[in-house]
């Protein structure tokens, strides 16, 4: 069965040294200015200090490779890595594993490896899929959108908790497409008949028996791959499934200070773009040899068997045509629908540009002051007006940012 490559949204984060917690910040601290009376400032409560860690990749290079970098709170623990599966195995790919959580464990956000799976209209191509091509990070399915995916899926590996208030995520959706075009145009140098996307994305929330919830985001691309059969003049159509997970866990009577938080640790992933042109180029080469090995097979058929596949692949983009339309138009109802949203879903989606010397910054528009070190790696992020880190912290590095579009 021909696989459709499905760009891994490889969003995200950390090496563990560099979010120690900072003795000299961890207590609250007092500041005050001249002739005003001494206030005290309590971490958590007047305001969050962040910090951007790494996730380094250990295995795909002969030394380790920040792979992304991602913001998270001063005096989190975390642990992450990047997985390579190696080319003929199952799940063969390159995914990554990241969860950062306060000390005592009752908060937490994580990025769970993605997960892909396949089906075919060929019940033998399943059943030998479900025989040699189930893994860690892949399976057989039926496609399924992101909204069956929390629910079908994805909740019974988090130990079956309700799922609620699942609301589409149209700032992801408008994202998930970007490389549509280029994967297409790979697949039909394959000798792909058509390809078709389909991008979901839904934000939801989890509650379990022992009290904690949960903000679950999830994002999933389903691909058609219509493969014409040179032989018979026949199409048959394959799909690869590729979904994205992150969770934040958090006592319930936290639930407005979590959705703060998740929007501050999802607008902060950046990924490493020298990282992720090395590693797409890694797997690009492998499709591409095994595209040299079919080709060769493909160049000894004879010129009748080879003007049938002209055919079905001339069939196949008619029908390509007349589901791409369909798409358009799923699309445009979606739109419609999206606007409608309710007070957590705009917490979640919003955020702000703001600027400092290291430049441009997007982050949480859940805050009314932000204020950074102006190294591109620490913020601080407060609705108190009063609170000043450069008098509390005594370190004239601390600047407030301003708004910018």
């Amino acid at each position: 069965m021909n696989k459709l490559p499905i760009p891994l949204a490889i969003v995200l984060l950390l090496s563990s040294g560099a979010c120690q917690p900072s003795t000299d910040r961890s207590e609250s601290k007092s500041g005050h200015k001249e002739g005003q009376a001494e206030q005290t400032f309590e971490a958590g409560r007047d305001y969050t200090e962040f910090t951007r860690v790494k996730v380094m990749d250990r295995q795909g290079f002969a030394t380790p490779v920040e792979a992304l970098s991602i913001l998270i709170p001063r005096g989190w623990q975390d642990v992450g890595e990047v997985i390579w599966v190696a080319p003929g195995q199952a799940c063969a790919g390159t995914t990554l594993f990241f969860k950062a959580h306060t000390p005592d464990g009752a908060s937490g956000f994580e990025i769970m490896p993605n997960y892909i799976w396949s089906w075919s209209a060929d019940p033998q191509v399943n059943a030998f899929n479900q025989q040699h091509g189930n893994g860690q990070f892949c399976g057989v399915g039926q496609p399924m959108d992101a909204a069956q995916f929390v629910q079908q899926v994805w909740a019974q590996e988090l130990g079956n908790p309700t799922i609620t208030a699942i609301k589409t995520n149209p700032d992801a959706i408008a994202t998930m497409g970007e490389n549509d075009a280029e994967h297409r145009a790979e697949m039909m140098r394959y000798g792909s008949a058509g390809v078709e996307f389909n991008h979901s994305a839904v934000t939801a929330m989890a509650k379990w028996p022992d009290g904690k919830s949960g903000i679950l985001f999830c994002k999933v691309t389903n691909a058609a791959n219509y493969i014409p059969n040179i032989y018979n003049g026949t199409t048959s159509v394959s799909y690869t499934s590729s979904a994205t997970r992150m969770v934040y866990l958090f006592p319930e009577p936290e639930k407005e200070h979590a959705e703060q938080m998740m929007t501050v640790i999802l607008t902060s992933i950046r990924t490493n773009p020298a990282w992720k042109e090395a590693a797409e180029g890694y797997w690009r080469d492998i499709r591409e040899q095994r595209h040299v090995e079919h080709v060769g097979r493909i160049q000894m058929m004879d010129e009748q068997t080879r003007r049938m596949g002209e055919q079905a692949i001339q069939r196949g983009n008619r029908r390509l045509a007349e589901m791409d339309n369909q798409l358009r138009s799923w699309e445009a109802r979606q739109s419609a629908n999206d606007k409608i949203h309710n007070d957590f879903i705009k917490t979640i989606r919003e955020v702000e540009n703001y600027r400092d010397v290291a430049g441009k910054v997007e982050l949480s528009a859940g805050y009314d002051h932000v204020w950074s070190r102006s190294d591109g790696q620490t913020y601080i992020m407060t609705n108190n007006p009063n609170f000043n880190p450069a008098a509390v912290f005594q370190d004239q590095n601390w600047q407030e940012m301003e708004k910018v579009d």
